[in-house]
């Protein structure tokens, strides 16, 4: 599933060519993906300027313009793409991609979300209610703004018996961080995944979120990692995996030390670290 890298990276990517664009139109093709689709609220965006775009978490938040300044907002799912093509604002449009569930035209730009297994997303909110949205009100902090901090995540974590991986992987303490990148972070800090939460010392935790921004902004300006379906608004693929540490390695040495990449599993999901160098 896409993560905050590969949704960042989306987002930069739709914020070049959005902004101060008109929709003109826009076609739902089906009335639900994960959930429902609020076909009468998403037409009420047709005439409208978007004004930004925006994410929170692994959601694309497209805010325009008018009452109440409506959001639309965007979730990729295990699968989903969004592509962003430009077009000539009176060409025919191009015919419809399997899997094509919705597109947005803003005449000389044309959004289609493309998505296999259908557990993508769009809804709409009015801007102020946004933090109330059931999708947003329980998520945690987001590790690339200011507060993400060693300081925040040892209060966090005292008396936690879970793993350090699982917590870092938990929406509702920290979002965006998924499972390719924790045990990146990991790595980097020199802290080994599956220890208690609750045994991380004050300098551990200022070396860990230091971890999970860098390698976060790592992926970002690698345009995220493609090991399966995720790809950029044209398409392209992300370059992270070239640099991953850790992640799939399993048996091969360590670029650090020279020990051996461990695997487990750690809450049903694979678990890397070297068995060397991380404590």
């Amino acid at each position: 599933m896409p993560e905050l890298p590969e949704v960042e990276t989306v987002r930069r990517g739709a914020a070049a060519h959005l902004p101060g664009r008109r929709l003109r139109s826009l076609t739902l093709r089906r009335p639900d993906l994960r959930w429902p689709m609020p076909a009468a609220a998403l037409q009420a965006l047709v005439g409208r300027r978007c004004r930004a775009v925006d994410r929170r978490s692994k959601y694309l938040l497209l805010a325009f313009d008018g009452d109440a300044e409506p959001v639309a907002l965007v979730h990729l799912g295990m699968t989903g793409r969004l592509v962003v093509e430009v077009v000539t604002a009176r060409a025919a449009r191009p015919e419809y991609r399997r899997h094509e569930h919705w597109r947005m035209d803003f005449g000389d730009r044309l959004v289609r979300f493309v998505d296999p297994r259908r557990f993508g997303a769009l809804d709409v909110a009015p801007a102020a209610a946004l933090a109330r949205h059931p999708l947003l009100r329980e998520l945690g902090r987001e590790p690339l703004e200011p507060g993400f901090d060693g300081a925040f995540l040892f209060a966090a974590t005292r008396g936690r018996r879970s793993s350090i991986k699982a917590n870092l992987m938990d929406s509702h303490l920290l979002v965006g961080v998924g499972n390719i990148y924790a045990s990146e972070a990991c790595w980097r800090a020199r802290v080994r995944p599956r220890r208690a939460a609750g045994s991380l010392r004050r300098a551990e935790c200022a070396a860990l979120t230091a971890a999970v921004v860098a390698v976060l902004q790592a992926a970002i300006d690698a345009g995220g990692t493609s090991f399966r379906d995720y790809v950029g608004v044209h398409e392209d693929a992300g370059f992270f995996a070239r640099e991953l540490a850790v992640y799939e390695r399993e048996g091969e040495p360590c670029r650090r030390c020279g020990g051996t990449i461990r695997r487990t599993v750690d809450g049903g999901r694979s678990t890397y670290w070297c068995a060397g160098c991380q404590a």
